[in-house]
């Protein structure tokens, strides 16, 4: 097999050196927090814990969780943990649910952050020839600079395109012969339904691979993407408040994503109870940075639901897997009692194949009583259909919804391309019951 290992001292690592490097940097960030950041050091009091109560992972547990309300809390720089002159650059999310959570980074943190997405980047086939076609938007959100931090330290090209301008992006992939595409999943499939709508050949494409993130998307979208691009498609999972994309990723085996567990320390959590739980057990996954500097964090609640296994990947990485992130606990809907994620919705769609692969979830509340409808986009085919043909379909797709989800919805079949389209991460849900 073809190396792709960036770093193969950490990467195929034993278990044992491992959490070695996992307990002294643990232990290094618990003391650099308690010190630094008033936050932590009032977390710690009163808990009656202080750093010197930290020696080894199995004190893990101790910590106090950090969430994403004390980010917003402390905003915007009250997390520091070094003086905001020592900054390299600041980052932070889109801020659509509340204030921005801010992220400040030191030369260093953007340094381990480059190496992360250096890894992702091989592990996705790359090579310091390719051309390597960013369309993750730049600016204060992490998902461009991550991916160009990695190629560049990998001594890639990079085409910092930034997302928007499909027509531009795939004159670009045609012209300039780009090997590995960056971005949304949601992006890269509405890409695919262009260079399709085009008239063009995936085969002339050089394109390869791609790298996909910063939204949950199942294995249908995947098969989706790479028949209508002709590429290996590869999931890249991070977040602003961590480290933006990076944080694991997959190989080319494609059965989970390899955890950067060097600089991050994953656990997974029952979300209710807070509680540690075994390996290859499905609960909220929760990382503790243990090498960043400006703005470390302890036991970080990530609301993301997966899980973790340290079974043996054939790519020879020794590094922790995650699962696909499967929703999350703070967009999971609950309606008649029913756990509900759009990941499900556009799992049902894709593995019935009758229609395009964009959907709306409007939940609303009717006489006390949940409702759920679903908006399917028809296709250009489906459009000029008989009306019982196209009833016929939203009834297939009713039962198939119903015996998936455990849970009855409308189907309603709206006009080819009526669905807005996501540059960035795609709008699923429409909740009117939060203004009733």
């Amino acid at each position: 097999m073809q190396n792709r290992y960036y770093t193969p001292e950490v990467e195929t690592a034993s278990v044992e050196e491992l959490k070695a490097i996992q307990t002294v940097r643990l232990i290094r960030t618990v003391k650099h927090c308690y010190k630094n950041v008033p936050f932590y050091k009032k977390k710690f009091d009163e808990l009656g814990i202080t750093p010197d109560d930290i020696k080894s992972l199995d004190d893990l547990s101790k910590l106090p969780f950090t969430v994403k309300q004390d980010l917003r809390d402390n905003y915007p720089f009250g997390l520091l943990a070094v003086p905001k002159e020592d900054l390299y650059r600041i980052q932070a999310s889109s801020g659509t649910t509340g204030k921005q959570t801010v992220a400040g980074y030191t030369k260093e943190d953007i340094d381990m952050w480059g190496e992360c997405t250096a890894r992702a980047i091989v592990a996705a086939g790359g090579t310091k020839e390719d051309f390597i076609h960013v369309s993750y938007g730049y600016g204060l959100f992490t998902g461009g600079f991550g991916l160009h931090a990695g190629a560049e330290a990998m001594g890639c090209t990079v085409i910092p395109v930034s997302s928007g301008n499909t027509e531009r992006q795939v004159n670009i992939l045609k012209d300039f012969g780009s090997d590995i595409l960056c971005c949304t999943p949601s992006y890269a499939l509405y890409i695919g339904e262009h260079v399709r709508d085009k008239g063009i050949d995936p085969k002339t494409l050089k394109v390869r691979a791609g790298i996909f993130g910063a939204e949950p998307w199942t294995d249908n979208m995947r098969k989706e993407i790479e028949k209508l691009l002709g590429i290996k498609a590869h999931d890249i999972y991070g977040l602003t408040e961590i480290c933006g994309p990076g944080v694991s990723f997959e190989c080319e085996e494609q059965t989970g994503m390899h955890i950067n567990e060097d600089y991050f320390l994953p656990e997974i959590i029952d979300p209710e109870t807070g509680k540690q739980l075994p390996e290859g057990s499905t609960g909220e996954l929760v990382f503790t940075t243990i090498q960043k500097y400006g703005m470390p964090l302890i036991r970080y609640r990530t609301r993301d639901i997966c899980t973790l296994t340290r079974e043996k990947c054939s790519c020879g990485r020794t590094l922790i897997k995650m699962s696909r992130v499967t929703g999350r606990t703070d967009d999971m809907l609950i309606i008649r009692g029913v756990n509900v994620f759009p990941s499900q919705v556009e799992h049902v769609l894709l593995e019935l194949g009758l229609t395009a692969p964009y959907y709306m979830l409007i939940v609303d509340r009717h006489n006390n009583m949940d409702t759920l409808e679903i908006e399917v986009e028809m296709t250009e085919e489906m459009f000029s259909d008989s009306v019982r043909k196209i009833e016929e379909t939203a009834n297939i797709i009713k039962n198939a919804m119903a015996s998936y989800l455990g849970i009855t919805a409308t189907i309603k079949m709206v006009e080819p391309k009526s669905i807005p389209r996501s540059e960035g991460k795609a709008k699923r849900i429409i909740d009117k019951r939060k203004f009733i």
